[in-house]
């Protein structure tokens, strides 16, 4: 499909968007930069809240156990907080142990670790460090003891340490898990939210999982959704719109086409889900997000939403 075959009636926005698609990039993004810019004053402004809240986050770290200080030493840009970050989120959704013990096999000794010790000034992070290299360590020896049989006492440490180690990793995924799932269900997501110091936060709750692949998948988002949505309203009552917890809904979880050479399908079929969730929202008295995908989609969601 050439670029120019989309439908002629794009409105507002992506029309927009349509006409800068080859525009000059160094130029287009000067002229972005002064429209946005608010000014001196506003600027100023800016910079001392963002200052504030930066403080006000440091002087809260020390109570948060050390996690905050190993989520930067394994954040999201090292091979390592890659690692982790798909190791809890995938262990969370793993029902058996022997599927979890080959998962945590395969994936924990592909990393670094040892480049990670003494980086960091957290009691915490380097022992955290220490164990995590040890797993790998004790994983790839087993490993190596399945290929050389005669490596007895070597593969006997192996499986005498391993279950040990294994056990502990689980429950550390659970920990960092949990910092980023807030329940298994809507119900669990919502009492965790409303305990001491989560009540301080808001919330919009989002379902786990990925891109519906057949109309079924589609089918059980979308009943999620809506489930999590009678719930959200029932538990926050009639608070304001703004502060009450809300719901984020990902547009390709809700159609298994969502791509733009199925641009008429799409428009057809998903653009009645989105409104029966969002008047499902409005009349619970919570509100509804759409959650941001692939650039390659930018177009296609906003149509959706402006037809919505």
């Amino acid at each position: 499909m050439r670029f120019d075959d989309q439908p002629a009636a794009r409105p507002g926005p992506v029309q927009g968007l349509n006409d800068l698609y080859l525009a000059d990039e160094q130029s287009l993004v000067a002229e972005l930069a002064a429209a946005a810019d608010p000014g001196t004053a506003a600027r100023a402004g800016i910079k001392a809240v963002a200052a504030d809240l930066v403080r006000a986050v440091r002087g809260n770290a020390g109570r948060d156990g050390g996690i905050d200080a190993f989520l930067r030493q394994y954040d999201l840009s090292s091979q390592e907080g890659v690692l982790l970050m798909c190791i809890a989120e995938a262990l969370l959704r793993i029902p058996d142990a022997d599927t979890a013990d080959a998962l945590i096999a395969d994936k924990i000794s592909a990393a670094q670790w040892e480049d990670h010790i003494g980086t960091s000034e957290s009691l915490f992070v380097n022992a955290s460090t220490w164990g995590l290299m040890l797993t790998g360590r004790l994983l790839r020896v087993d490993d190596e003891a399945r290929r050389h049989p005669g490596q007895v006492l070597t593969r006997l440490a192996s499986r005498v340490g391993e279950p040990v180690v294994r056990t502990a990793m689980r429950q550390a995924m659970r920990i960092m898990g949990h910092q980023f799932v807030m329940g298994r269900n809507i119900d669990e997501a919502l009492e965790r939210s409303a305990r001491k110091k989560n009540r301080v936060y808001r919330y919009s709750f989002d379902m786990l999982g990925e891109a519906a692949l057949t109309a079924r998948d589609a089918e059980r988002y979308f009943d999620a959704y809506a489930a999590a949505i009678a719930a959200i309203g029932a538990a926050t009552g009639d608070g304001d719109i703004f502060t009450a917890p809300g719901i984020s809904v990902k547009l390709s979880a809700l159609h298994p086409r969502y791509q733009y050479t199925q641009y008429e399908r799409v428009m057809a079929e998903l653009v009645p889900r989105v409104i029966e969730l969002a008047e499902l929202s409005r009349d619970a008295g919570i509100a509804l997000t759409v959650d941001a995908e692939e650039a390659d989609r930018l177009e296609l969601s906003l149509d959706i939403v402006t037809a919505v």
